[in-house]
């Protein structure tokens, strides 16, 4: 059986450590990727093949160049605000970009797809610890739009026999320990990275979008995940569906949130240096607080989330943000 694997996203944050995680499991990841977001430079397990989802055609030739097995899918738009100002922009790039995917994987008869999906498929579910049978109701097109591709993954796997895995979460942070891939946006989104930056001097202070939130300190509790952790999981996913299992969704998560100021507080210990901040207005379609549990990870994958402490977090995240970049 091919232990070639098709990673798209794979020059992104998360697609990256994917492709190292596979390596190391003995996969030969392919990243497909049109660097919008991603970066070259974080191409180091496999080959490359840059191309954009929307394009049929280069897709049809990845498939048909490399020949993988499965199919571990990182690629997409994901800011939520940006979702909220153009959602046609998500549902075209995120939706309509994994529809000529799926189609694509299909035609090259590889039935095996590993889906990174989200917590935002189920809106603001204040108070309550998320598992795979929560409801689903998106806040914006972001979610919207993963909620649509899983729904895309059901529909395939009952007409065409596609199997998939499909993995929720909500934030991860960290990164690789040895340093060699790591977390870099343009522009930066995410939170210990900008806490990190605002650390150092990079930008002045942290804008801190929301201080009135119905929460102990007024500021947003999300769930976190470590990369490492996070990609460990996808590879149980891959290697739950090349056992010949059925499709099967699960949720990432530690059952425990963190408020941003929480994480603050955190990234100055790690660091022993002030963090500037700054209080900002709510951003649209931020929920108030999302946290997820793994049980059912840990019961079917064997799945344990042995690095995603706040302090561990942040430490792997400062050492790549010292002495890790990456050239476009």
């Amino acid at each position: 059986m091919s232990r070639t694997v098709l990673v798209t996203g794979g020059a992104g944050y998360i697609g990256s450590h994917a492709c190292k995680a596979l390596a190391a499991a003995g996969y030969r990841p392919v990243t497909l990727d049109n660097l919008s977001t991603g970066w070259r430079d974080a191409v180091k397990f496999g080959p490359f093949v840059q191309a954009d989802l929307l394009d049929r055609a280069a897709l049809d030739a990845a498939f048909a160049e490399h020949r993988p097995a499965a199919v571990l899918h990182f690629a997409a738009l994901s800011q939520v605000g940006e979702a909220m100002a153009e959602p046609g922009k998500y549902w075209r790039n995120n939706v309509s970009g994994s529809l000529n995917l799926i189609e694509a994987a299909i035609d090259a008869g590889c039935l095996d797809v590993v889906f990174s999906s989200t917590c935002a498929t189920y809106g603001d579910r204040d108070g309550e610890v998320l598992d795979e049978d929560t409801p689903q109701a998106p806040l914006n097109a972001y979610g919207a739009s993963k909620r649509a591709i899983e729904d895309m993954l059901a529909d395939f796997g009952a007409s065409h026999g596609l199997r998939s895995v499909i993995f929720r979460y909500f934030n991860v942070a960290g990164a690789d320990p040895d340093g060699e891939v790591g977390e870099h946006h343009r522009p930066e989104t995410h939170l210990i990275p900008l806490i990190l930056d605002a650390v150092d001097g990079k930008r002045a202070a942290l804008t801190v979008h929301g201080t009135d939130y119905p929460t102990p300190d007024g500021t947003c509790i999300r769930d976190y995940v470590h990369v490492m952790d996070l990609v460990d999981a996808h590879v149980r996913g891959l290697e739950w569906l090349r056992a010949g299992k059925a499709s099967r969704v699960f949720c990432l998560g530690t059952g425990d949130g963190f408020s941003v100021r929480e994480v603050v507080d955190a990234t100055r210990h790690v660091t022993n240096r002030p963090v500037p901040m700054v209080d900002g207005p709510r951003r649209g379609g931020d929920a108030v607080k999302l946290v997820c549990g793994s049980t059912r990870a840990k019961a079917e994958l064997g799945w344990q989330p042995h690095r995603s402490t706040m302090k561990q977090m942040i430490a792997d995240a400062w050492r790549w943000h010292q002495n890790g970049s990456y050239q476009a």
